[in-house]
Parts: structure tokens; C-alpha cells; sequence
């Protein structure tokens, strides 16, 4: 398995790429800690840092310098249920700059109401940024949560939407702790 880490505002942004696609990515300087949400025979597989990062390096540069459909043809393999497999994709249709509820996503993931498993598919999305998590709030309106903190969520939303205060600086990334047992990245 190949590693991409890339310098952003955010902090840096790794990425886990296999033959068909990303696995795993997220704000860490650390790829090897992306490993432990991923299966057991996968996690277990070296990781070597990716000689020629591009097109991943270039195309997560690029969204950060303002290119918000930067990240769309990047290759994502996530391996779930039919739901979440169809929550993911749908994810990735949201335009930058917008956002749904959960009850949307699930509606167009083909389960009307089931906005509980589609905040579940959030929570286990392993390709934060690229399937992009971080436009999906609560039905009443409100942010919800995400795995690097509300001010990332807050952040990548402004910045979609071109609303970023010219002189705010952006927060640092950093993931919430997890009680074990709990799972999930993104609650």
C-alpha cells in the first residue's frame, strides 16, 4: 500500500492508496494511524511513502488552493454495506458549497428516514475530504459532528462556500477522542 502525505491549511493530509483507490485518508502526519480503522488482513500490509504522489498530491493541493472539484476523480475504495456503500457515493454529489441532512442523504441513498444509518455512514466514512462527510448536517439544521472538529467542519464548509473571513486563520485539524467501543470516526 502506497502513502501520500500533503501539506494543507488544515494540517497535513495523508492518504492510504491501493491498486483501485484510496482506502483510508485523514488530517495526520502519521499515514500508519489511518491503518487501525481499516480490516485486519489490510492493516497489516506495509506501507511505503508513494515515490509519485500525483494525481492524489496534486488534486488535494489544488482543492485547498480553490479548486472544489479538485478531489471528484480521485479514486475511493470503501468496503460496507449496500447502505453505506450508496450513503458514501451520494456524499460525493454534493456539491461544494452546499450540504444535506441526513434524512436527505438517505433519501438519496434509497432509504427513506433512515437518517440514523445515514449519520452511521458518516461516522464510518474512512475517506474524510474525498467523500465528503463534512456536508452532511442534522436535519434541524445544525452541524452535527465531524471526527477533526466542528472548526474543521466549519472551515471546509466556509471555504466551499468561499465565505472565509480574509484574515481568520484556519484551525488545526486534530482527531476527537473516541471512547473504545464506540467506533466511528465522524461523530
Amino acid at each position: 500500500m502506497d502513502t501520500v502525505t500533503v501539506p494543507t491549511l488544515l494540517g497535513p493530509f495523508s492518504l492510504i492508496i491501493r491498486d483501485r483507490g484510496i482506502i483510508a485518508a485523514g488530517f495526520t502526519d502519521a499515514p500508519a494511524t489511518l491503518l487501525t480503522e481499516l480490516p485486519e488482513p489490510v492493516r497489516q500490509r506495509p506501507l511505503r511513502t508513494r515515490v509519485n504522489p500525483d494525481p492524489y498530491a496534486s488534486a488535494v493541493r489544488a482543492y485547498f488552493d480553490g479548486d472544489l472539484t479538485a478531489l471528484d476523480d480521485l479514486p475511493v475504495t470503501q468496503s460496507g454495506s449496500g447502505f453505506r456503500l450508496a450513503a458514501w457515493r451520494e456524499m460525493r454529489r454534493v456539491e461544494p458549497g452546499t450540504t444535506v441532512s441526513y434524512l436527505q442523504l438517505a433519501q438519496r441513498a434509497g432509504r427513506t428516514g433512515a437518517a440514523r444509518a445515514a449519520g452511521a455512514s458518516c461516522a464510518y466514512n474512512l475517506v474524510p475530504l474525498i467523500v465528503p462527510c463534512h456536508r452532511v448536517r442534522r436535519t434541524d439544521g445544525t452541524l452535527g459532528g465531524y471526527y477533526y472538529g466542528l472548526d474543521v467542519k466549519r472551515w471546509l464548509l466556509a471555504h466551499e462556500s468561499r465565505a472565509l473571513p480574509a484574515l481568520a486563520p484556519p484551525p488545526t485539524a486534530r482527531p476527537r477522542a473516541v471512547p473504545l467501543g464506540q467506533g466511528g470516526r465522524n461523530r
